[in-house]
């Protein structure tokens, strides 16, 4: 038994032995409520399928989920969770989106364990589950710690993640000088990088500097006006990193317009948000080096493999952190005697599984992340 319990706390699925009916005699019955029509079908299929992958690796019959369609509609997602509650299942998967949440706290007695990263103005009884921005910025602030960091802007970007990042910057107190909200808008993004940066002051400072020394006697001023003509500013910034909390072409463009107004990665750190790896940032080479939380990204490769083995199709992101949370379900289930409750998220737990560690308290999941850099055309970790 105790062998048992150090191989699932050390390890999210590997192949446990069959626990029969000495243990439980009845089914473990876990509910999914995912797309498995309309727009966002392949999503949720990807998901299921990765459950059953888990399923699979934990070797146990008595373990059985029960999918249904949420066809992305929140009044559909409340009316399956009411079928699934009438059969007494206590926990359900899901949903998938943030907006599918907003009638579940009519079912008390249900614990759902969200894929939605978002936390904020969830019903009490749903549990965001997937890499939320508190988990990040508190392995942000590791690294500001180990690398010395002390004056980082946040780049907050006006969309709907925006709540989230200030939520959490007040509930890690992670360091910073300052924060600044930026439009998305490209045609307003760089006049912003431009205010925030003091690049027309430096400008300036750069034309002042030249007219000055190529009105004085100085020695060696050609070759002194020569350097200052290579130079685009003049004048230092007030910070040492950025944060940038934005993803996909967001993010490049507000990089590219620090570039522009000559504050690149190698004069100060270039740090943002989990990128899930995004390959495209490889070829960014001005970006580089760039640092960001995330994953554990040597478990996420052999899942995708074993996925890809088993299905031929590659799995998407939510579909890992579905995997996981089968094996989170499991081990909660097997710490409380298999006795099936909605208690069983509010003791404080740790468990290891492929994303890197969850951390369970008061309804609350947390992760302990990876942090990687993307550097010289690689991805590499730090920590």
């Amino acid at each position: 038994m105790k062998t048992l319990f150090r191989i699932i706390i050390t390890s999210i699925l590997l192949v446990i032995p069959c626990i029969n009916s000495s243990f439980s005699q009845e089914k473990i019955k876990i509910g999914l409520i995912v797309p498995l029509s309309g727009e966002y079908k392949e999503i949720g299929e990807s998901i299921l399928k990765s459950v059953r992958l888990a399923i699979n690796k934990i070797d146990n019959s008595n373990i059985e989920i029960i999918p249904r369609d949420t066809k992305s509609n929140p009044e559909h997602t409340l009316n399956v969770s009411k079928e699934l509650a009438s059969q007494n299942i206590k926990i359900i998967m899901g949903p998938v989106f943030n907006q599918n949440v907003i009638y579940l706290n009519q079912i008390k007695d249900v614990t759902f364990l969200s894929f939605t990263n978002k936390i904020d103005s969830n019903p009490n009884n749903v549990i965001s589950a997937g890499v939320n921005a508190i988990s990040q910025l508190n392995t942000l602030k590791k690294f500001q710690k180990d690398q010395g960091i002390e004056r980082t802007i946040f780049l907050i970007p006006n969309t709907n993640f925006r709540n989230e990042i200030e939520s959490a910057i007040k509930r890690t107190k992670i360091k910073l000088k300052d924060t600044f909200v930026y439009d998305v808008d490209p045609t307003l993004l760089t006049a912003q990088i431009e205010k925030l940066t003091r690049y027309n002051i430096r400008k300036q400072n750069l034309e002042d500097e030249i007219k000055r020394i190529e009105n004085s006697n100085e020695k060696n001023k050609d070759k002194k006006i020569e350097n200052l003509k290579k130079r685009d500013t003049l004048g230092g910034i007030n910070f040492d990193s950025v944060i940038i909390g934005d993803f996909d072409e967001s993010l490049k463009s507000v990089a590219t317009s620090l570039l522009y107004t000559d504050v690149s990665s190698k004069r100060i750190r270039y740090m943002t948000l989990n990128q899930w790896f995004d390959r495209s940032l490889l070829k960014e080479k001005s970006l580089q080096p760039i640092y960001f939380p995330s994953i554990n990204k040597d478990n996420y490769e052999i899942f995708k493999k074993e996925y890809f083995q088993t299905y031929k199709s590659i799995p998407n992101q939510i579909s890992f952190l579905s995997y996981d949370l089968v094996g989170l379900i499991y081990y909660l289930i097997y710490k409380n005697n298999f006795e099936i409750n909605n208690k069983i998220f509010l003791e404080k737990n740790k468990f290891k599984g492929k994303i890197g560690i969850f951390e369970i308290s008061k309804n609350k999941i947390t992760h302990q992340l990876n942090f990687y850099s993307v550097e010289n055309g690689n991805f590499k970790k730090i920590f």
